[in-house]
């Protein structure tokens, strides 16, 4: 069959849902089309390379990728978030009339009501039925440090703007897709909430890159690069950005600091690596460090020098149904976790005893959940490692996460959830 897939990112940025589907489908014998931006996740700035330009289109075997412009930002204010959806979403609206117009179902990689948007007005002019995998509820996006998440006073104008435009575009689509899957199992009750028929709503938890995130041997090099002193290291790597509080986990470790032999070292950078380094200077946190971007293919051998991943949510009600992209890159790699979340999150790691938990943006709690960690045996931390990596082959993989996938496209093409007509119906 003929599948198209629209992504606001795709690799080679860390997209590794978008990505990994589409080789998958391909390699299960299907067409696919991909509709995407140029490459500048999560930065902001354009990767060499890439030339941005109305028309550019490579094929590979079955695999055609057609990219367009937007605005790349870092997306550390609601106004550049709403610039760069707004741009994905003329641009890729436009494209999609040709680009998209043979397929026979759309799998709609959805983070960004640009995504959304462009997938209902593909839907609306080309007649294709669209299966929308949801990955986070940002109708509801993070107030500015020390406001309340709830509450008119949240936020300023462009942040309602935002969550208005989101929300009307969420539940346009909702109503309207054939297929509805969600990357936690509370997420189905607030789509549900927000218009999805929940007889097509589906979880499908989320996978990661199999071939960059496995199990791997501490190696010299890999120590080396993380700094790491012979003692308990904690490790988070990702965006420090306004969903995960990387100053909960900075003051937790500089309340042990002096007391526990126990490091945390941030890898990556985002909108709020300034103020987290300031505060590590005002708290003298001396176990604390920096660790610039490493490219995903160097993650692996991180994660298996440090002792432990350590997963942030901030404490806000749309991410209490939302699993990171770290869980299952952590637990694809046999990582200990500890999570300072709570929902979903917290759910998983403690249910398949994968690791450690705390409520989220309590710096006390997650104080002693790293004191836990330092003294927990090497041989109790390896069980949990290997119990990570089972989690994650059992609820996670790629292979499982495809077939539901696979399925609800296909089901979309042949007229299944909703009466629509498969309009190019080949066996697959």
């Amino acid at each position: 069959m003929r599948f198209g897939i629209i992504s606001h990112w795709f690799p080679p940025e860390p997209a590794f849902v978008p990505g990994g589907l589409a080789d998958e489908l391909v390699s299960r014998g299907h067409e696919v089309r991909v509709l995407t931006g140029f490459p500048s996740h999560p930065g902001g700035q354009p990767y060499p390379g890439f030339r941005r330009r109305w028309w550019d289109s490579s094929t590979t075997g079955g695999l055609s990728v057609r990219r367009v412009p937007s605005y790349p930002t870092d997306e550390s204010t609601a106004r550049r978030r709403l610039a760069s959806q707004l741009s994905f979403l003329a641009s890729g609206a436009l494209a999609a009339r040709t680009f998209l117009r043979q397929v026979d179902a759309l799998y709609v990689y959805a983070p960004s009501a640009g995504a959304y948007a462009a997938a209902g007005l593909s839907r609306l002019v080309n007649q294709v039925p669209a299966v929308v995998h949801v990955q986070d509820l940002s109708d509801d996006p993070p107030p500015p440090e020390g406001q309340s998440s709830t509450g008119p006073a949240a936020g300023g104008m462009a942040d309602r703007m935002e969550r208005s435009m989101i929300a009307k575009a969420m539940r346009r689509v909702y109503e309207s897709a054939a297929g509805v899957a969600v990357i936690a199992p509370s997420m189905r009750d607030q789509v549900i909430e927000r218009g999805a028929d929940p007889d097509r709503v589906r979880v499908v938890l989320n996978w990661t890159d199999e071939r960059l995130f496995r199990p791997a041997r501490p190696s010299v090099a890999a120590r080396r690069a993380i700094g790491h002193r012979g003692r308990c290291t904690i490790m988070h790597a990702g965006t420090i950005g306004p969903f995960q509080r990387a100053d909960t986990a900075v003051r937790a470790a500089a309340e042990l600091n002096g007391k526990v032999d126990l490091d945390l070292v941030l890898v990556g950078t985002g909108a709020q690596e300034g103020p987290t380094r300031q505060l590590v200077a005002e708290l003298g946190a001396s176990n604390v460090r920096f660790v610039e971007r490493r490219p995903p293919a160097e993650m692996a051998e991180l994660y298996g020098a440090a002792e432990y991943q350590l997963v942030m949510m901030r404490d806000l009600p749309a991410l209490r149904g939302t699993v990171p992209a770290k869980l299952p890159a952590a637990l694809s790699a046999g990582a200990p976790v500890v999570a300072s979340a709570g929902g979903d999150t917290a759910d998983l790691v403690e249910r398949d005893r994968a690791g450690l938990s705390c409520p989220p943006d309590d710096w006390r709690s997650l104080a002693d959940r790293f004191a836990l960690a330092a003294v927990i045996p090497p041989e109790a931390r390896a069980q949990m490692a290997q119990r990570a990596r089972e989690s994650y082959l059992r609820r996670m993989s790629l292979r499982l996460g495809v077939d539901q996938i696979e399925r609800m496209l296909v089901e979309a093409a042949a007229g299944r959830d909703g009466g629509y007509a498969g309009r190019h119906h080949r066996p697959g």
